[in-house]
């Protein structure tokens, strides 16, 4: 498959994720253990792509290390928030918010890559997407707790986002090893991560219903097993800048699922600050020229 093609096939599968995810949590599915159960199902799914491609496995410590810190910033703490802050807000809205990846991720870059420099339009584009962000809010209404703490947990859960694709870029997705295998270490690593820390954040686990297990099936499987592969295969071959991007078009699916499927209302403050989000992103990448392509 081409890279343009993998890029589509995973905006749809991460954007579907979301209102995933709200089914689970709406069915009393304490948030870690969504997070949890995301990882589990995806590294049991990546460990058989593994198996069937005959994927070497990594075994060097140096590997393990980086993909800890990656499980850390692309997974176990960003689901857990993201999980969250559904908990509180629409998966409509939490759609929205995750379009301000590419933001945080311009943030990291000029931090860890010396050759990347601050410049007016990357000012204006943080500015004018974080603006974005207050117009999804409705700020000028002001908010309710509950809103507020939803909103804030799914935008910590970008900067996440943001750490882990420049992390990804300059130490972790390049070598010899498939994008497969590198998955399943990095997602095993999530997994147990979180394996440590649900009993004592989230309580005994319970059967949450047929509905929300197919959920936490599916968003492990694929929303994190075949969208990870896919994710790493796109950095790879386009940049973290480009892969962030994704987030261009997740919204789109975000919103439409939420709408249709599970009838969550769209107001009009979302749809103008998710463009405006948009507006400031594309301000703010550096590399305007750059595209996706085989």
């Amino acid at each position: 498959m081409q890279t343009s093609g993998k890029f589509v096939l995973l905006s749809a599968i991460w954007g579907g994720s979301f209102a995933l995810i709200k089914v689970a949590v709406d069915a009393g599915v304490p948030p870690v253990w969504v997070a949890l159960a995301r990882c589990l199902f995806g590294a049991l799914t990546l460990w058989a792509i593994c198996l069937a491609q005959g994927a070497a496995v990594p075994l060097d410590r140096r590997t393990w290390g980086h993909a800890a810190v990656v499980a850390l910033l692309l997974n176990a703490a960003p689901f857990t928030l993201l999980a969250h802050g559904e908990t509180q807000v629409s998966s409509v809205l939490a759609g929205v918010f995750n379009a301000t990846t590419p933001l945080t991720t311009l943030v990291f870059v000029l931090l860890i890559v010396p050759s990347e420099r601050m410049t007016r339009a990357r000012v204006a584009g943080l500015l004018v997407g974080f603006t974005g962000v207050l117009v999804v809010l409705g700020a000028w209404r002001g908010l309710a707790d509950n809103v507020l703490e939803g909103s804030l947990a799914c935008l910590a859960a970008t900067a996440c986002y943001g750490a882990g694709f420049a992390y990804t870029r300059r130490f972790f997705s390049g070598g010899d090893h498939s994008a497969s295998a590198l998955s399943a270490v990095q997602i095993t690593c999530a997994t147990l991560q979180l394996a440590v820390v649900a009993p004592a954040l989230g309580g005994a686990p319970s059967w949450p219903g047929t509905s929300a297990a197919v959920a936490l099936v599916v968003l492990g499987a694929a929303g994190t097993g075949l969208a990870y592969v896919l994710n790493l295969d796109v950095i790879r071959a386009a940049g973290p800048a480009v892969a962030s991007t994704v987030t261009y078009v997740t919204p789109l699916w975000s919103t439409a699922i939420g709408a249709l499927l599970l009838g969550e209302p769209v107001g009009w403050h979302a749809v103008v600050g998710g463009v405006i989000v948009i507006g400031g992103v594309l301000l703010a990448r550096s590399r305007p020229n750059v595209r996706i392509s085989a």
